[in-house]
C-alpha cells in the first residue's frame, strides 16, 4: 500500500475549524483524511508551523519549498514522489493513490451522515 504525505502550509490546526474563518476545503480534507485511515489507507500530515523540521528533512519538500515558497503548499507526496501541489486532493485522488476501490468511494459518507444516504 502506498504512503501519502500531506506537507500543510502554516496553519494553527489541520481541521480547517479554528479561528473566526472556517476553512471549507481544509474541512472537506479533514474528512477524507478520516475516510481513508477508515479504509486502510496510510497518510501522515505535517504543519510548516508545527513541524518545520520534517520539512527540513524530506528532501522534496525542502526542494519544493526552495523553489516555490510556502505559497505553493500544500504539497502531496506518494511513496516520496510528487503527486500534487497547490491544492488538496479530492477523495477519489486518494483512494486511487491509497489502491482503495471506486466502490468504497462511493459507498461511504464523508462525515457525520447516519445512513449513508447523502442526505448531509
Amino acid at each position: 500500500m502506498a504512503t501519502i504525505q500531506v506537507f500543510d502550509p502554516a496553519l494553527c490546526c489541520s481541521s480547517g475549524v479554528c479561528g473566526v474563518d472556517v476553512d471549507q476545503a481544509l474541512v472537506a480534507f479533514a474528512a477524507d483524511v478520516d475516510w481513508l485511515k477508515q479504509n486502510g489507507g496510510q497518510i501522515d500530515r505535517f504543519n510548516l508551523a508545527q513541524q518545520p523540521l520534517v520539512f527540513a528533512e524530506n528532501a522534496a519538500a525542502k526542494a519544493f519549498l526552495e523553489r516555490s515558497g510556502q505559497e505553493g503548499l500544500p504539497l502531496i507526496l506518494v511513496d516520496g514522489e510528487l503527486a500534487l501541489a497547490g491544492r488538496y486532493p479530492r477523495r477519489a485522488e486518494l483512494a486511487r493513490w491509497a489502491g482503495i476501490s471506486q466502490l468504497a468511494v462511493e459507498a461511504k459518507p464523508a462525515s457525520g451522515c447516519c445512513s449513508g444516504s447523502g442526505c448531509c
